[in-house]
Parts: structure tokens; C-alpha cells; sequence
């Protein structure tokens, strides 16, 4: 369905977006780092490896499933998943593949992953145990369902749609995804200029920044915040947050209206 992203703009949806990971692919604090910010005690500097889950028409769908995984769902009480959306390779984003097993055991089936081709070859690499041949009893099912930048359909009742992004990690093309009202890009540092029709029309916004300074794969806080503005969202959120970035309430007292730090365990309802 060419350019359905146009529906988005006609129809309201009740959609919840909880950001179950906000930092980057060491997480915040960072392992014999002794900064402010992995020193501090406020719970908004924890940050978990970068994932988020977007529940619309009654289907929880994973966007990428980091080393935190497990942590994650555990401490937000989630016993299951109807889909994965992975935005690339890069094992901060795949690294939590394996506890897919226990959503296998309560669902008695396979769980639908989606992913571009080059990411699907890196999964068999990474996890050939789990595509061999003779499989080891409780080893974790996926469902691969391959995709590209066209829209495509999530659920058995192909009940809710999602638009790929393409956006770009340095050189290596990554996506972002749009459901309903809601759009979510991270390991980012551009956006080609053809892509911003498919966000005209998000309630909410989501892109990565790790820090102040230029960043050769990911966007500076000032570039986010230029990307966040063009999108024209009424509220958009950072993630993938590095301890460089500074500790939340300083990183809020710096922003503009309308743009705010994520921090993990955050819930938006629309």
C-alpha cells in the first residue's frame, strides 16, 4: 500500500509507546566509569540499551531487543510480545534474541521478527543454533518475516500497519518505523529529505542523540533537535542516551518546548 502513510492523517488511534531503554550500546552508568552522571542516583540516569514497545489495537510490538531484554520486560510486567521490529544488526539492538524462548514456551509458536535481508543473514550468523537444521529442544523460534521500505501489515488480522523509515547509522542503512501517530528512529545521524512525508502527522516522535558533540553514526543534540523541529511533532523524545549527554535534568533544562529526554519505564498514551 503505496504511500498509506497519507491515513495516518485522517484517523486518530489510542496508541501507549513505554520506553523499556533509553541509553546507548554500553548503557548508562557505563562499567569503571566514575562521571556525575554514572555516579548519580536519580533513576532517570539509569539507562538501560535502546528498545520500546508500541501497543495499538490490542498487539504489543517490540521495537529491537537489546541485552536488556529480559531486565526490561520483567521490570515493566510484560509476559509477551505479538512482534519484534529490529532497526538494524548492531548487537546493543539484537543482543536479547535468546530470551525469545520464554514467550515461545507461553505462546506455543514461533514469534514474528521482522528485519531487512542483510539483518536476517547477521541473526543466522549470530544465532545459528536457532536456524540449524536439528534443533536443540528450547531454543528461541523466529518467525522472519523480511521486509524492505514498503509499508507492511503486523498481527494475525493484519490489524495495524507499519511504515519503514530509512534513515542511515554512518553508512550503514538502518529503519526507523512509524505506527499510527507515533514514530520511532534511533542509531541515526541522517534522514534523507524524501523520508519526512512518511512522519507529516506524528503525535509523537522519537530520535537518537548520544551527546553535544558531532558523532560520526549518530546525531548530536543539536542535529536532533533541528530533525525533531523539521518533523514538527507537538512533543518528541531523545533516546539513546550516552553519559556524555549530561543527567536528565540538566539535559531538560536545555531543550526546547515540545522536546524532552526519555528515560527508561517512560509511558505516553495517545
Amino acid at each position: 500500500m503505496k504511500n498509506s502513510y497519507l491515513y495516518y492523517m485522517k484517523e486518530s488511534y489510542n496508541s501507549r509507546l513505554t520506553f523499556l531503554g533509553t541509553g546507548t550500546s554500553q548503557g548508562v552508568p557505563i562499567i569503571g566509569c566514575g562521571c556525575d552522571v554514572c555516579k548519580s542516583s536519580d533513576e532517570k540516569d539509569k539507562r538501560l540499551r535502546s528498545s520500546a514497545l508500541i501497543e495499538q489495537n490490542g498487539l504489543r510490538i517490540l521495537i529491537d531487543a537489546g541485552p536488556d531484554f529480559r531486565q526490561q520486560l520483567l521490570r515493566e510486567n510484560i509476559g509477551s510480545v505479538d512482534a519484534i521490529l529490529l532497526t538494524h544488526e548492531h548487537k546493543d539492538h539484537t543482543g536479547g534474541l535468546d530470551d525469545v524462548r520464554a514467550i515461545n514456551y507461553i505462546t506455543r509458536k514461533a514469534l514474528p521478527v521482522y528485519c531487512e535481508e542483510r539483518v536476517f543473514k547477521s541473526l543466522q550468523r549470530e544465532y545459528s543454533y536457532a536456524f540449524s537444521e536439528y534443533k536443540y529442544p528450547g531454543i528461541p523460534e523466529f518467525d522472519i518475516r523480511v521486509i524492505g521500505e514498503e509499508p507492511f501489515f503486523v498481527g494475525r488480522d493484519n490489524n495495524v500497519e507499519v511504515i519503514p523509515i530509512r534513515a542511515f547509522h554512518y553508512k550503514l542503512p538502518v529503519l526507523g518505523y512509524r505506527i499510527g501517530n507515533i514514530a520511532y528512529i534511533t542509531d541515526a545521524n541522517r534522514i534523507e529529505d524524501d523520508q519526512y512525508a512518511k512522519l507529516k502527522g506524528v503525535e509523537i516522535f522519537v530520535i537518537n542523540t548520544v551527546r553535544h558533540q558531532r558523532h560520526i553514526s549518530h546525531f548530536s543534540l543539536s542535529e536532533a533537535i533541528e530533525v525533531a523541529q523539521k518533523v514538527g511533532a507537538p512533543i518528541s523524545y531523545l533516546t539513546h542516551l550516552s553519559h556524555q549527554i549530561g543527567t536528565h535534568s540538566d539535559l531538560l533544562k536545555e531543550l526546547p518546548a515540545g522536546i524532552e529526554p526519555a528515560y527508561d519505564g517512560l509511558v505516553v498514551t495517545i
